[in-house]
């Protein structure tokens, strides 16, 4: 069973060595998506809230092109700048999420995140 790789450009272009998702049998491996913009690739960091909805776009558009949704992920990684951030981060992913439906998770606060952007989420989802 050969991997398969997923690319679209309405998220953005990878910035490192990656792809940014990786089909395998039926479980796509999401590499973690940051705010920026995928037509732009420039990043959308006014506020909190504007990094996290971009991010949760930018996880949508990949899902798509996978031919899925939130609905088929199991499995996030919440990556924050600080913990302060929690609150208003959790508000708005839950808004994108099916309400009985939510994936296993874990937010996890560190030094510094790429581009020094505030919100940084991956996602598994299973067909």
């Amino acid at each position: 069973m050969e991997k398969k790789i997923i690319n679209t450009s309405k998220s953005p272009a990878p910035i490192g060595p990656y792809n940014q998702a990786i089909l395998k049998g039926n479980t796509l491996y999401i590499s973690g998506q940051i705010a920026l913009n995928g037509e732009s690739m420039k990043l959308n960091n006014k506020s909190i809230s504007d990094e996290t909805h971009q991010v949760m776009k930018n996880l949508k558009n990949i899902l798509e092109e996978a031919k899925m949704s939130f609905n088929n992920v199991v499995k996030s990684s919440i990556f924050l700048s600080d913990m302060s951030l929690f609150n208003e981060v959790n508000k708005i992913y839950g808004s994108y999420l099916t309400p009985g439906n939510e994936p296993a998770r874990e937010t996890i606060a560190v030094k510094t995140l790429p581009m020094n952007v505030n919100v940084e989420i991956s996602m598994i989802a299973i067909i």
